[in-house]
């Protein structure tokens, strides 16, 4: 296949020669025992915030859902094909995962383009247009508060989207049931791709604050950190 992507072909050959020889092992048992992971990570697609890169996950420590600015929908049964509803029912009901973590990020073109969608509106037969729609709520929040100034608006509206995800989550009775058990923990976090940080959301505040790096293991997304809960220190306003 001699028109293969050149960088993807370097990138298969570095992990054929080291990645995959050192982690052999691991790799069989997960092809023959299956995988076990603690945490379901719901991120966004854009290639700038990997969240296996964030965490500084191998292979089989965490379930990945990727979507169009990490939205998670409302539970809606119907005759539509939901595959984020899908693999979050997969990985609760089946893998029984322990966390859920909804990871947005700085300059969402998701986030960028609800926002945009106030004034000009995408067409009704547009993919994304219909995905964003998710968005409505709390982009016409962010928009009609005359506090939160422009230029404010896409980060501001970036968190409040991880904190409505978060409310989305509890809409689907296997989450809300397995979370009242205390089987089950719910995270909302935002990374700053420029400066390399994670913020982690408090629900009752509706603020955002900076991982503390001195927790234990706090590197890890199957870490004590997100098992029993994350402390506070500074805090974002939004």
């Amino acid at each position: 296949m001699t028109d293969f992507p050149e960088e993807l072909l370097r990138g298969y050959r570095g992990f054929r020669a080291a990645k995959f020889p050192r982690h052999r092992e691991r790799y069989e048992s997960l092809a023959s025992k299956g995988q076990f992971p603690a945490t379901l990570v719901i991120a966004c697609c854009d290639s700038r915030a990997a969240p296996e890169t964030v965490f500084g996950s191998g292979p089989g420590q965490m379930f990945v859902v990727r979507n169009v600015a990490n939205i998670v929908p409302p539970c809606k049964p119907d005759d539509g094909h939901h595959s984020t509803s899908a693999a979050l029912e997969f990985a609760v009901q089946c893998l029984d995962v322990k966390n859920i973590v909804v990871m947005g990020h700085c300059s969402c073109g998701g986030i960028a383009a609800a926002l945009k969608s106030t004034h000009t509106p995408l067409s009704p037969g547009n993919f994304i247009g219909q995905w964003i729609e998710i968005l409505r709520p709390i982009i016409s929040e962010v928009v009609d508060n005359a506090t939160v100034a422009t230029s404010s608006r896409q980060s501001v509206a970036e968190r409040k989207s991880v904190l409505q995800s978060l409310k989305n989550l509890r809409s689907f009775p296997f989450v809300k049931a397995r979370e009242e058990l205390g089987e089950l923990r719910l995270f909302g976090t935002w990374f700053d791709i420029g400066a390399g940080q994670l913020w982690v959301a408090d629900e009752h505040s509706g603020r955002f604050s900076p991982l503390d790096l001195a927790l234990p293991h706090a590197e890890s997304a199957d870490s004590e950190a997100f098992r029993h809960g994350i402390e506070i220190s500074r805090t974002f306003a939004i």
